[in-house]
């Protein structure tokens, strides 16, 4: 870090450490609200799928999907086990899929590029959060959960789009790859996921936990820019702010598709040692989000 950079931070760090030192209650008050959510919605939506992507990888499901998904990767130009990333993302919510795209850039199956390409769109939402947590709770409707899942799995294609420009058509000389998939017994690939996702949730609910605390005072302005503000940061804490309106609506769908600072930071922790590079994914989570704000808008003219 810059030295610059480096003053910056530490001022920036006291003014928060005067702030938690001089509101202590509230504080405290609001980083038990997010350790409540943690145990409540976090790790019951998480633990499991980042268990099973990481058993997946182990053994092999990278190369099983290669010939079955080479048919869709190839419109971003990306070879066929890079579909298992996106297909875990979009099922397993954020950030499943950039964790399984770090697994199999560090297991040879994608290059530097291709996996840093695939970063741009491959990490989503938990669709149990769209259609349950924003469609049933926010607003009262399944449908528009439907909707919001829809417009989400939707933006995140088009974005992919955007990023196959830098590849090599598939068929093409390829680089070398680092080394052959050697795919774990079962008992071995059950252990290193059970470990590695106990880890991973530990880095997880930490940024949640610290985020939601740093959300309070902009969730305390109310009103569209609030709810704003909180979802640029994290995507947990927006839904008691959302309205269950058409920019209520078309705000869920572009923080969903953004996931917030806190997903960026998740997303940092899980790629921590792999040698991915973050440019691509911040680029792609902030076009996604402004393909699904546009999409939402759009959408909601029939809902609302």
């Amino acid at each position: 870090m810059k030295p610059r950079w480096r003053a910056g931070a530490c001022l920036l760090l006291c003014g928060l450490l005067i702030w938690f030192l001089a509101d202590a209650g509230a504080v405290r008050a609001a980083a038990a609200e997010g350790l409540a959510l943690c145990g409540r919605a976090v790790i019951p939506a998480l633990f499991p799928f980042m268990a099973a992507s990481t058993m997946l990888v182990s053994l092999g499901f990278g190369e099983w999907a290669s010939p079955r998904l080479s048919g869709l990767m190839s419109l971003y130009r990306l070879p066929g086990p890079a579909g298992s990333a996106l297909l875990l993302g979009l099922v397993g919510g954020y950030p499943i899929g950039a964790r399984t795209a770090a697994e199999l850039y560090k297991k040879g199956l994608l290059t530097v590029d291709e996996a840093e390409r695939l970063l741009g769109f491959c990490s989503n939402s938990n669709p149990v959060f769209l259609l349950s947590v924003l469609g049933g709770g926010v607003f009262g409707s399944p449908r528009a959960g439907v909707y919001l899942w829809l417009i989400h799995v939707l933006s995140a294609l088009l974005t992919g789009l955007f990023f196959r420009g830098s590849g090599k058509p598939i068929g093409r000389q390829r680089l070398p790859r680092l080394s052959p998939c050697q795919a774990s017994s079962l008992p071995a690939a059950f252990v290193e996921g059970v470990k590695s996702a106990c880890g991973s949730m530990v880095y997880v609910c930490g940024f949640v936990l610290f985020f939601y605390v740093l959300a309070s005072p902009l969730a305390a302005l109310g009103g569209p820019l609030g709810a704003g503000l909180v979802g640029f940061l994290e995507l947990f804490s927006l839904t008691p702010l959302l309205a269950a309106d058409r920019l209520g609506f078309v705000l869920a769908s572009a923080c969903a598709g953004w996931g917030g600072v806190s997903i960026l930071c998740q997303t940092a922790a899980v790629l921590e040692g792999s040698g991915l590079r973050l440019r691509t994914y911040i680029t792609g989570k902030a076009l996604q989000a402004l393909l699904a704000g546009g999409l939402a808008a759009a959408v909601s003219l029939s809902l609302f």
